[in-house]
């Protein structure tokens, strides 16, 4: 009975220890989170204005032309994957590489992978990567994002990559985390595209040395934010399902600590009732 709540015991210790490391890693998950989101959203200015820009000179130019709006020379597939540097979220790296294999499959394609679990992922699995330098996404930056874009731009005007897409887990709310993927390249969708904010009365431009030169010059930077925002939002994503599943294990602690505790009473209500009936049972003797 004595080795039985000694067990107990060692076990309750156990999982009180696991217990104060969930519920840290947790308060860790959610303290990074704000700054991470707000970094996307801060991210988002930059992104309409340059949109807005390739939106004006597609739409003011009736001639225009460019390499990133004609449809690649070659059939084959770059998907950019941005997945987390670290296990213990969930399910959201598993989710995403699932949604990725359904994406891509039939695709004669290459991967872009960003982040540690991504690289891990496609190396274990022998696919055809275009890069893999880019193994921490948590500490990527603006220019780092800057070589990623100017990367694919160049390896699209090449003719290597026909078409480029960008696969990520946009955070919604602190339950929601959705993944999805965008189209990166060509840009197909600028052709007189009109934006909800731009005014009414549209003002003549000039743009020197050109249009399609600015067009062009623009482009990479466009790239870079889409990167550079998709980046922000899994990185608010991964925290977010870091936090769920801490708070969702330190809950499954508590529980069993209940149990163990309540094992652990009893055992000692058993050991003590038996040390009083061996104790009367002397003194009858």
């Amino acid at each position: 009975m004595a080795q039985n709540m000694k067990a107990v015991k060692l076990r309750m210790k156990s999982i009180q220890s696991t217990r104060q490391i969930t519920n840290a890693m947790g308060l860790v998950a959610a303290s990074k989170l704000r700054k991470a989101k707000d970094k996307a959203d801060a991210a988002l200015p930059a992104f309409k204005i340059l949109r807005r820009t390739l939106n004006n000179i597609a739409d003011s130019n009736k001639d225009f032309t460019s390499p990133y709006t004609r449809p690649g020379r070659s059939g084959k597939w770059c998907f950019a994957v941005i997945a987390g540097d670290r296990g213990l979220a969930g399910g959201y790296n598993a989710n995403l590489f699932r949604y990725v294999a359904a994406r891509t499959e039939g695709k004669d394609c290459v991967f872009l992978p960003i982040g540690n679990k991504a690289v891990e992922y496609y190396t274990k699995r022998g696919a055809a990567m275009a890069d893999r330098q880019f193994s921490e996404a948590a500490d990527i930056s603006i220019s780092e994002c800057f070589d990623i874009a100017r990367y694919l731009c160049e390896k699209f005007k090449e003719g290597e990559f026909g078409h480029i897409a960008l696969c990520y887990t946009e955070f919604e709310n602190m339950l929601t985390m959705k993944t999805k993927d965008i189209p990166v390249l060509p840009l197909s969708d600028f052709a007189g595209e009109q934006d909800e904010d731009e005014e009414t009365v549209r003002r003549i431009i000039e743009y020197k040395p050109g249009p399609e030169e600015v067009f062009n010059a623009i482009v990479p930077e466009y790239v870079s934010n889409i990167v550079y925002s998709a980046v922000c939002e899994s990185l608010a994503s991964e925290l977010a399902a870091r936090r769920n599943a801490m708070d969702a294990a330190t809950k499954n602690a508590e529980e069993i600590l209940e149990k163990l505790e309540l094992s652990y009473n009893r055992a000692r209500q058993a050991s003590i009732t038996q040390e009083i009936t061996e104790i009367v049972a002397g003194a009858s003797d």
